[in-house]
């Protein structure tokens, strides 16, 4: 896959069928709309091409907007890698880009610069300055500069039952079960281990700290979690803790992960967390010892559900 940083830098000379979106969480039903197009391009001799967005539009058209995203930049490009896109163009969202016409983006973007040879919306699909331009104003453009269009009709996208907005609302409600059947796989978290303070090795659950770069990343509510581990490309058991460690007055939020039967220092390492499900609530214990003894009985529960 040709991973392009703004349409402006793209000069591929073969025409493409484009689809527009932000795509966040690449879910069962972008999956389904990406694996049409994918599958259409083919059928035409054309490349395939997704276009799409960073930082997410509402992020800098709504300045209070507290938005979190399902994935990382990186991780979504993965995820589209696997699904066959020949290129993946991400633009920089901006207040400017934004005031774009939708005679200029069509024009200028999509057709000069992208050298689209046929379009791929939803049938609600709208953009261009304050969302101007409907499906109906894109077919008279397709006629005026020389584009197809497919329209995905509204009976297929209204039977598609999920959508970044549920699949967040999942997440935040710790439904794992719910979010892996809209994702089609785990949730996932990438992060990097850091040095924490070394107190789970004095009890028996070494942890590695995780630290994830990306602020705008979607973090699971406080608690303790099921996971499955991917290290240097080998998987491992294991369990989360995130919150604020309150047995140990923690100041801060953290997200921890133990990995059962590893005795390795990977410090610097990159790791990727995909949660199984919740066990259960941050608590706070009286003394240590009993918050050894629980975490015992969580790396019970933990091996005993995923054997």
């Amino acid at each position: 896959m040709n991973i392009v940083q703004g349409i402006e830098n793209y000069n591929s000379s073969s025409q493409s069928i484009l689809t527009i979106g932000t795509f966040d969480g690449v879910h069962i039903g972008h999956q389904k709309i990406i694996g049409s197009l994918v599958q259409q391009a083919k059928e035409k001799n054309l490349q395939s091409s997704l276009l799409t967005f960073f930082p997410h539009p509402r992020m800098v058209l709504q300045k209070q907007s507290s938005l979190k995203l399902i994935d990382t930049l990186k991780e979504k490009e993965l995820l589209l890698k696997k699904l066959g896109i020949d290129n993946l163009i991400i633009h920089p969202f901006s207040e400017e880009f934004s005031r774009l016409t939708a005679i200029e983006f069509t024009r200028d973007l999509l057709v000069d610069k992208l050298k689209i040879a046929s379009l791929f919306i939803g049938y609600d699909h709208r953009f261009g300055k304050n969302r101007e331009a409907s499906v109906d104003d894109v077919i008279t453009y397709g006629k005026t500069y020389g584009f197809d269009l497919t329209v995905i009709p509204a009976q297929d996208i209204e039977s598609i039952t999920v959508s970044s907005t549920k699949v967040r609302t999942a997440i935040e409600d710790s439904d794992f079960e719910k979010v892996h059947q809209f994702l089609g796989r785990p949730y996932q978290l990438n992060g990097i281990v850091t040095q924490g303070e070394g107190l789970g090795r004095t009890i028996g659950f070494p942890t590695a700290n995780l630290e994830i770069p990306e602020s705008y990343k979607l973090i699971p509510p406080k608690g303790v979690y099921m996971v499955d581990v991917e290290h240097r490309n080998t998987s491992y058991k294991g369990m989360m803790n995130i919150g604020n460690r309150p047995t140990l007055n923690g100041s801060h939020q953290t997200t921890e992960v133990h990995l059962f039967d590893f005795d390795q220092k990977i410090y610097g390492d990159s790791l990727k967390v995909l949660i199984v499900k919740k066990i259960r609530e941050e608590l706070k214990f009286d003394s240590l010892e009993a918050l050894k003894t629980q975490l015992a009985i969580d790396q019970e529960i933990c091996k005993r559900t995923g054997a």
